[in-house]
C-alpha cells in the first residue's frame, strides 16, 4: 500500500491508455489476492490533487473486455489507498442523445455479459455479500462529475442506461435493436462486473462514457471502422483535462482524507 492520500483513480478503456497530463508520475507494480491487474498505476499530480491512473485494456491494449481481470484492477487501486474511481469507457451510441464525440455520465446498466467472474464472493469461505445494486453509479460521485463539466462548460449528457455485452465482436444490428427495446442507450463490453465489484469493495463508482460511434444500425447505418472509433475517442477526449480538473478541485473530493 501506499499509505497516501489517493483523491481520484481513473480507469481508461479504449483509446485511453494515459493521463499526459500527470506530473511527477511514479509507477507501482504489483499484484493483488486476485492475481495481477491490466497493468501498472502511474500515481501523479494534477490539479493540485493526487490521481491515480490505470489503463483497463493494458497501456498496449492487449486485453479483451471479456479478459480483463476486473476484480485484480479494482482492489489493485484500493490498495493504494482509492476510495473513488471514475471509469473512462468507450462506447457506442443507440439512442439519439448518444452520438459521436458525446460525453456522457449513464445512471442505468444492464448486464449482458456471460462468464466473468462478476463477485468477490467467488472462493470458497469468502464472505457472501448482497449488495444494493439500485443505483449501479454512486448517486454523490455522478452529481460531482456533471457539477464539475457545467464549471469547465463541458457538455456532458446527465443519464443513460448503459448495456454491457460481452465482446470483443460488436454488436448485431438486431441485438442492438433489443438493447433499444430494453431502454438501452449506449453499449460497450467493460461495464460490468467493474460497477459491481466497485460497489461490493466500498469504492464510490461513475462512469464517464464517451462515444466513439454509432452501434449497429443507428445513425447513418455506415460500416464501424476502427480509425473512425479512434478518431471520434481523440476528439472527445480532448475535453476530459478540463473536465478532471473542475472535479479535482471540488471540495467533496479534495477534503477527503
Amino acid at each position: 500500500m501506499s499509505g497516501e492520500r489517493i483523491d481520484l483513480a481513473l480507469i481508461g478503456g479504449t483509446g485511453l491508455y494515459r493521463l499526459a497530463a500527470l506530473e511527477d508520475v511514479r509507477t507501482l507494480e504489483g499484484g493483488t489476492i486476485y492475481g495481477e491487474p491490466s497493468g501498472p498505476v502511474r500515481i501523479g499530480r494534477f490539479a493540485g490533487a493526487t490521481v491515480a491512473f490505470l489503463a483497463r485494456h493494458g497501456e498496449g491494449h492487449s486485453l479483451p473486455p471479456h479478459k480483463v481481470n476486473y476484480r485484480a484492477n479494482l482492489r489493485r487501486l484500493k490498495d493504494l489507498g482509492a476510495t473513488r474511481v471514475l471509469a473512462q469507457n468507450t462506447v457506442g451510441g443507440i439512442t439519439a442523445a448518444w452520438a459521436p464525440q458525446v460525453l456522457g455520465c449513464p445512471d442505468q446498466l444492464i448486464d449482458y455479459t456471460w462468464g466473468r467472474v462478476s463477485t468477490i464472493c467467488e472462493e470458497a469461505d469468502t464472505e457472501v455479500l448482497h449488495v444494493d445494486f439500485t443505483e449501479p453509479y454512486t448517486p454523490a460521485l455522478r452529481a460531482s462529475v456533471l457539477a464539475a463539466a457545467a464549471t469547465a462548460g463541458v457538455a456532458v449528457v446527465d443519464g443513460g442506461c448503459y448495456a454491457a455485452t460481452q465482446g470483443p465482436r460488436l454488436e448485431t444490428r438486431a441485438e442492438i435493436a433489443r438493447l433499444r427495446r430494453d431502454g438501452c442507450d449506449l453499449v460497450g463490453m467493460t461495464g460490468m462486473p467493474e460497477a459491481a465489484l466497485a460497489r461490493e469493495l466500498g469504492l464510490d463508482y461513475a462512469c464517464l462514457a464517451v462515444v466513439a460511434n454509432w452501434a449497429a444500425g443507428c445513425g447513418d447505418g455506415a460500416e464501424i471502422t476502427l480509425d473512425e472509433v479512434l478518431a471520434n475517442v481523440e476528439a472527445a477526449s480532448a475535453a476530459l483535462p478540463a473536465l478532471l480538473a473542475a472535479l479535482l478541485r471540488r471540495p467533496e473530493i479534495i477534503s477527503v482524507g
